[in-house]
């Protein structure tokens, strides 16, 4: 059954949706404790057990174009059902796997199906949510990945080291087909048509001849004006390059955390615990954001986050330890609910005829961050050598930062100057 057309006017996301995020993010987070245990089982080096998690990550990035596309031409809750049946299939087959290379490429099709979740669960809070209360209703989905990312970090290392490993990857696979039947009384929201909103920062000749482009693309409605549209918007662009910077500091680097703790001889249990302070103070902060949007700049907003994801990397270079490690852990959580979601609340805004399109773009050139990464921090995790990897991190943030918060205050100082866009 096809889900209903309504107009809706939101002041957050469904719980359903919510529910479908967690789903998401308990499996993207789950191999992280689990990669040491990969390694041992299957005879494998760790620097080759990480390929299940970067080509995870890696697929879950380069599918985000092709999910945004289908989600603006198609409908967001079609999109999703059809992804979390697929996940939870593939799901299943990467817990039989008995190789690395099955299980990798199980892990590919899997990261895929559920790459469409969450980006396409932010375009449906877009559609639904007005402006001046998004980025609450942003923090609210994020507070529920946040729990799938703490259950994750938390019950995946403990599952994987008195169960077995390959458990940790059912759970999601049973969760997302429940998720997949929940989801079909949740109603389609409308959608802007192509060109029917204003851009800013782009003026005059150059917006007729956007528009121009839009009506030769097909009225509007084709995917070459989805993809037009997107990709020759200056501001979508900029905004898609700090996503591919932020994916690699943070998502790319947080794996590790597990590894650098069991190389001191903690045990993967233990080691998952301490990294569960990450969800835990993703979904504590995230209320606080809550709370500060509309009254904080968004500016300010990000270098308070950035600072958060500076601090912690430069604890864990400092000393690995339990306590120290579970500190960083959190503060990344931190920084991740302040800097991201004003990343993310920018990214629902800048092309919104084509909300679902800049989303998956957002969304992929993140996660592709996020797969390189580990695949160039590899070596170095190989040789213990983590130290020098979280200094990496941490003085990579600060330059994301100041980027990040300049150029979002101009974007912000050009909206108000500029021609005023259309409501959404």
């Amino acid at each position: 059954m096809n889900a209903p057309v309504l107009p809706l006017t939101l002041t957050g996301p469904p719980r359903t949706l919510s529910l479908a995020a967690a789903v998401s993010s308990f499996d993207r987070f789950a191999v992280s404790p689990m990669l040491v245990l990969i390694s041992t089982d299957l005879g494998v080096p760790l620097s080759a057990s990480i390929t299940a998690a970067s080509g995870y990550y890696l697929a879950y990035g380069l599918t985000q174009p092709l999910w945004g596309v289908l989600s603006d031409r198609f409908g967001r809750v079609r999109v999703m059902r059809g992804a979390l049946f697929g996940a939870a299939l593939a799901g299943v087959v990467s817990a039989l796997m008995p190789v690395l290379g099955a299980l990798v490429v199980a892990r590919v099709v899997t990261g895929a199906c559920f790459g469409a979740v969450i980006p396409t669960a932010l375009t449906y809070v877009g559609d639904t949510v007005p402006t001046s209360v998004r980025q609450r209703a942003l923090t609210d989905l994020m507070g529920a990945a946040a729990l799938g990312t703490a259950a994750a970090t938390g019950l995946g290392g403990v599952v994987a080291g008195l169960l077995d490993w390959r458990v940790a990857f059912t759970v999601p696979a049973a969760c997302a087909l429940v998720c997949a039947v929940l989801l079909r009384t949740l109603p389609e929201p409308p959608r802007a048509r192509l060109g029917a909103q204003d851009r800013v920062g782009v003026a005059g000749p150059e917006r007729a001849r956007s528009g121009a482009q839009d009506r030769a693309a097909g009225g509007g409605t084709g995917v070459g004006g989805y993809l037009g549209a997107v990709l020759g918007h200056p501001w979508a662009l900029l905004v898609f390059g700090l996503a591919f910077v932020e994916g690699a500091i943070l998502l790319g680097v947080l794996p590790f955390l597990a590894p650098a703790l069991e190389h001191t001889g903690l045990a993967t249990a233990v080691a998952g615990l301490a990294i569960t302070a990450y969800g835990l103070g993703l979904w504590l902060l995230s209320k606080l954001v809550k709370r500060l949007s509309g009254r904080w700049p968004t500016p300010v907003l990000m270098a308070v986050g950035g600072a958060q994801l500076c601090a912690g990397f430069a604890l864990a270079a400092v000393h690995v330890s339990l306590p120290t490690v579970a500190v960083t852990a959190l503060l990344l959580g931190g920084g991740w609910s302040f800097l991201h979601s004003s990343l993310q609340t920018w990214a629902t805004s800048v092309v919104p005829e084509a909300r679902g399109t800049t989303i998956a773009f957002f969304a992929s050139a993140l996660f592709v961050g996020s797969a390189v990464s580990p695949w160039a921090a590899g070596p170095l995790a190989e040789q213990g050598r983590y130290a020098l990897l979280f200094w990496l991190a941490a003085g990579a943030v600060v330059p994301l930062t100041a980027v990040a918060a300049l150029t979002r205050r101009r974007y912000g100082a050009l909206r108000t100057e500029g021609p005023q866009p259309q409501p959404e």
